[in-house]
Parts: C-alpha cells; structure tokens; sequence
C-alpha cells in the first residue's frame, strides 16, 4: 500500500558516499582514546593499528554490515503499550534526553532538576499515548556520581513500563541496567546510546558501551553529530561522511565483540552557526544531513535512529510550536526507527512537560499521516459514492459511521470558529496544553511497583559499583 516518505539519495548517491567512508576509514582512520581492551579488539579483528589511531579496510566494514542483524525487538514491561520491532521502515516516536534544566510545570522557572522530576517525566510519558519509547530527558546530579547512570535508569522505571533508550557515561552499568530491567518484568526492554567524540574518534565511555551492549546482546545505537565548518568540512556531504565513518568503525567493533548482536544506526550532523559557534538542532542543514544518515541505514539494511519535535526556542513561544511541528514533519516523513526529541527546548538545554504534551499530539498527527492508505474495493467505496449520487451526502450512511474514528481529529488544536471560540475562552494553544498537562500530572499513576520491587531496585543502585571494584 502506499505511504508518504522522504527520500534525498538515490541507491547510486548511497554507494558513492559509502565509498567515500572506506577510504576515509582506510587511509584517514578513527582515533581510539583511553580504552587499551578496545586497540586490542581492533587489532584482534585485523585492523591495522598505529599508536591510537585505527585503520580499517573494507573488508571490515563489509564484514560487519553483514553479520549486524537487520531486526531487533524491544519489549514493554507491561501496560497497553506494544512491542518496538526495530527495522528500517518502521517508526517510533519518544521523548529527547539530557537536558540539564527544566521549566517547572508549576511556576515555568528555568530550574536543575532532580530524581524525582525525571520520575514524573516518565510518568507523564507513560501517559501519552503516541509516544513508544522514553529516554532520560532530563540529567540529575542529586544522586552520588558512582550511582549515577543506575539510578537515572531507575527513575525511569519506577515511572513508566514503555520501552527505554538510556545514556549511561560508561559501560560499565549494563549488567546493573540488565538486573533492574528483569525485576520490572523484562530484560530486553531498553536500548542503549553511545556517541562518538567528532570528528572520527571514540573515547572510553563511548567504547565501553559498545563492548558492553554487544556482549550483552543490547541493542546499541551509535549517534554521531559532526557538524559542517567545526568537526567536519563545510559541507552536508561532507559531515554526513564523517558521520558514517564513526558509525561504521563502531559497528566494527561491536560486530567483532558478538557477530549477530543488535545495532542501531544513528543518523547525525550539523552545521556550525559561525555568529555564534552554535550548533542549532533546526536549520535545514541539519536535517539534509539526517535524511542522508536514514537514506544510508536503509541501504544497510540496518534499523535507524534519528531526530524529531526539537526547538532552539528558549520559551514556549510560537517558534517553539513552529519549530516542533516543522521536525515532527520532517522526522516523520524520513522514516526513522527510533525518532526522539520530543520535551526539549534551547537545543537540548531545558525541558518542559508542555513540549512533551504538544510533541505527543504532534507525532500523533503525523502518525496518522503515515499510515498505510488502502486502494482495495472496499476503501474505494465506489457503490457508497453511487449511492449517494451527484448532490447527495454520506452523513447518515453506515460506511460513513463505520470508518468515523479512523480519520484523526484533534481536541488540542482547536478548528472552531471565532465566534465560538472568544465565547469559550479564547484559549491559546499553550493554555490548552498546560491545561492538558495539568489534568494528566493529577491523574493517578497509571501502575506502582512493589515494594519488593523498589527495594531490589535499591540495592541494585547502591550495590552495583561496590561488587564489581
């Protein structure tokens, strides 16, 4: 059936920027930072290796494109929510990750938040129903450093049962996230994030994370993020390189560790605001640079990971809407496994749970977009449009009442008239949306864990670190 998506290269256009990475990837190489187990794996896995830098031929990349499964699936920890089926093709939408302020959704200050915000911000997602997974939209520093990673992790569980996309620093918290998951009712419920340091270097973190996840069997997403005119050329082409040489020489690795375990390709890239050394997460380049990254993960075969809903907007103000419905649009239309950036403001820098509850209406909006349209006889309707004839109507028809719900309506944005709306209010849409999320943050919480539950979880934060040193 056919569906709307955007495509910016062609099979031809693919080939030839993958060839492009090759010899990026065998003549230039990547850098290897502060991780002496990883030149080892390199080596082991035939790369030529020169003090930290890695050297990889195509033999390499080729080898692990082919072992990389092409479907992975993540699972819920019970609830009404479904299974993701990670594949190039299918699309989820969640929320963004790491913003290191938040707009309280009381006063609206610009504030640091805290555990028990990142709680809440979870339970408010697991509220909204267009959003599939959830991610840690907001970065807590009110736990000890050594706990960190586990206990973010844990606040997202105690708030929601949908599928998890997590940022830890290291590796090192895996087998930690893997037992807290199982306590909640499922293990292979969360993926994990890794970022290379652009341009075309891995540091310790990033590569702990990808020997981690593959030994584990947990799905990894590599995200890079080069931006034209810093980390990478002036040029979208040129940073979409750059971007797939890091992804490839990190699905190399992760390959090596466990042929077969579950990768996610990150679409990523940017241009360099010269003004002022910015990096917006808006301008067409950027997302020129995306849809060339999800073009690419397609030509793999391999499920992707991209952006959707974002704003530099430092207020809910008009280029806040504009700006989240404009990538909602955009990050629909190309077709990305994992889309995320719903909830933040300021390119990352501040979250509100009114951008959560606009994101969610949005990628409901374009979900329905999205869909699959019928040509069969029955969606035709031909004998419903004989029927009524020339000047008739299908108001009362059963067809007609059959299929109602199947077209979206929306009850945030508002299509009345003038003359009804000044009558009821004149409300705009951000009084509509934080009356929205009012009413869902006093709803009672859609589940609690046991206290069995809670205290495992505990001991697993506390713990962890102590057992392994």
């Amino acid at each position: 059936m056919p569906s709307p998506q955007l495509t910016l290269l062609s099979a031809g256009d693919c080939a030839r920027l993958h060839a492009a990475t090759l010899t990026v990837l065998e003549q230039v190489g990547v850098d290897v930072l502060q991780d002496e187990r990883a030149l080892q794996l390199y080596a082991e896995a035939g790369a030529r290796v020169e003090g930290r830098r890695v050297f990889l031929r195509p033999a390499h990349v080729e080898a692990a494109l082919a072992s990389a499964p092409a479907e992975w699936t993540l699972r819920p920890r019970g609830g009404g929510s479904q299974p993701l089926v990670l594949r190039a093709g299918k699309s989820y939408f969640g929320n963004g990750q790491g913003c290191p302020y938040l707009l309280d959704p009381i006063t609206h200050e610009r504030r640091p938040p805290g555990l028990v915000d990142l709680e809440e911000l979870a339970a408010l997602v697991e509220r909204l129903p267009h959003l599939d997974f959830v991610m840690m939209l907001v970065s807590c520093e009110d736990s000890p450093p050594e706990q960190r990673d586990l206990a973010h992790a844990a606040a997202l569980l105690r708030g929601t049962r949908k599928t998890l996309v997590l940022t830890p620093m290291d590796g090192r918290c895996v087998p930690g996230i893997l037992r807290m998951a199982e306590i909640c009712g499922e293990r292979d419920s969360f993926a994990v994030l890794a970022m290379p340091g652009p341009p075309l270097r891995h540091d310790a973190g990033g590569l702990s994370k990808i020997v981690a996840c593959a030994e584990a069997q947990v799905p990894l997403i590599c995200g890079p993020a080069p931006s034209a005119g810093s980390t990478a050329p002036r040029s979208v082409p040129a940073a979409v390189v750059v971007a797939n040489a890091e992804v490839l020489s990190a699905l190399v690795l992760h390959q090596h560790v466990r042929p077969g375990a579950p990768f996610v390709y990150g679409a990523g890239g940017g241009a360099t605001d010269m003004r002022n050394a910015g990096d917006p997460y808006t301008t067409p380049d950027l997302h020129l640079a995306l849809q060339a990254g999800c073009d690419l993960a397609r030509h793999y075969g391999l499920p992707s990971y991209s952006y959707v809903g974002i704003s530099v907007s430092k207020a809910l103000d008009q280029q806040w809407s504009g700006e989240s419905a404009l990538t909602t649009v955009l990050g629909g239309l190309s077709r990305a496994t994992l889309l995320h950036g719903f909830g933040g403001l300021e390119n990352g820098m501040s979250a509100a749970c009114e951008a959560l509850v606009l994101g969610d209406e949005l990628a409901g909006c374009v979900k329905a977009f999205l869909r699959d349209v019928p040509l069969d006889d029955h969606a035709l309707a031909l004998g419903e449009i004989a029927a009524a004839g020339p000047g008739g109507n299908h108001l009362g028809s059963s067809y007609a009442h059959r299929h109602n719900r199947e077209l979206r309506s929306s009850d945030l944005f508002d299509d009345a008239g003038h003359e009804r709306w000044v009558p009821q209010g004149a409300f705009t849409l951000l009084d509509r949306v934080r009356a929205r999320v009012a009413r869902l943050r006093a709803e009672p919480r859609a589940f609690a864990l046991s206290r069995t539950q809670l205290a495992a979880l505990d001991g697993v934060v506390t713990g962890v670190f102590a057992l392994q040193s």
